[in-house]
Formats: structure tokens, sequence, C-alpha cells
């Protein structure tokens, strides 16, 4: 790893080296915890200056918000799904990438609540974006609601199931977290959790 020696941004320009910083920050954060992920040791990490980092970025929190908002698995491409493939096949899918979601993002967000003006700062961030801790269920409940226009599925609580699901891949990721072990098969989990719901095929 390179030795920070200057505040010269190298060959690339300012995208790459702001990418290395976050990736290097979401590196530290999800090993180390928010405490110990210092801009000293993501600068390190990141094979940039301290002086460099606070180019991009003016502070640790605005850092770690930008992990959160940038460095999460993307669970928007379910708004292309409606009516492809099966509503089975999809939710599976769907509940696969919301584990990933979870189990990654865990261990930073739990951070939060160790930090008041974090959590305030996060909120406030979020609320700006039109985003926040719902849009996980409310991107479910939208593809089955749209399943449920087509005709694919009959009426539905979608909202609940939406729930029900959100929080089995949350409470997945939490245990991951505790015990240390990551998520052993997303998928066979996918397909029990989607077929304990007996939805149609």
């Amino acid at each position: 790893m390179a030795t920070p020696s200057s505040t010269q941004e190298p060959p690339g320009g300012a995208p790459s080296t702001r990418e290395r910083i976050l990736g290097a920050a979401a590196t530290i954060m999800r090993r180390d915890g928010l405490v110990r992920a210092t801009t000293k040791k993501i600068a390190r990490e990141a094979g940039c200056s301290e002086a460099l980092l606070y180019k991009h970025f003016p502070d640790k929190h605005d850092i770690f918000l930008r992990v959160l908002t940038e460095r999460s698995p993307r669970l928007d491409a379910a708004i292309d799904w409606p009516g492809t493939k099966t509503v089975t096949a999809n939710l599976e899918h769907l509940v696969v990438n919301l584990l990933e979601f979870y189990e990654q993002g865990f261990p930073i967000a739990a951070s939060i609540f160790s930090n008041t003006e974090l959590l305030t700062a996060h909120r406030e961030a979020m609320a700006a974006r039109g985003a926040g801790p719902r849009g996980p269920s409310t991107i479910v409940m939208r593809y089955l609601d749209d399943e449920v226009q087509l005709g694919r599925l009959p009426t539905l609580d979608t909202d609940a199931i939406a729930h029900l699901l959100t929080g089995a891949a949350l409470h997945t990721a939490f245990l991951a977290a505790y015990s240390g072990t990551p998520i052993s098969d997303s998928t066979a989990l996918a397909h029990r959790l989607v077929a304990a719901l007996n939805l149609p095929a």
C-alpha cells in the first residue's frame, strides 16, 4: 500500500481518489467500527494523505454518510422486474439483494446509534434525498403492487409481505454480524422465505 506523502492528485483525477477513500472507509468501518475509523487510518488504507482526504470530504461524518448512501448494494433495479420471469423468481432475487444489502450495511449502520450528532446528520441527509430505512420495504411493496396490477398476483397485503421479507433479511444480517459469521447461503434462505409466503408461482 502506498505511503501518503503529498496532497497532489494522482493521475486519473479526483473521482478515482474519492472512490478509493470511500472504499477504504467502507472496509475499515465494516471491519473495525466507526470509532476506530479515523481519517488517518482511512487515508492510509486509501493510499493518500489526510490533507488530500480533506479536499474531498469536510470531516469523518461526511465520509460515513457517503459510505452509507453510495456504498450499499442497490435495490432499485426491481423497478424493471414486474411482468418478467416469475413472481417467485423475482422475489427470491430481491431477497438475496436484501440479504446482501443488510449484511454489508448493518455493521456500519449500527454505529450511527452510538453518536447522536451522527444520527441526526444521517436523518437529515436521508430526508434531503427522499430516502431512509423504509426504502427497502417500500421497493418490495411497490414491486408486489405492480404484479397485482398486472394480474400476476391476487390482491394482497403487500405492505405486510414487504415487512416480513425485509425484517427477515435484517434479522439474518444482525445474526451474521453478531456471530461474526457471513450468511452461508443467501439463495437457499431466499427460496425458503419466499416459499413460506405460498404465493402463486
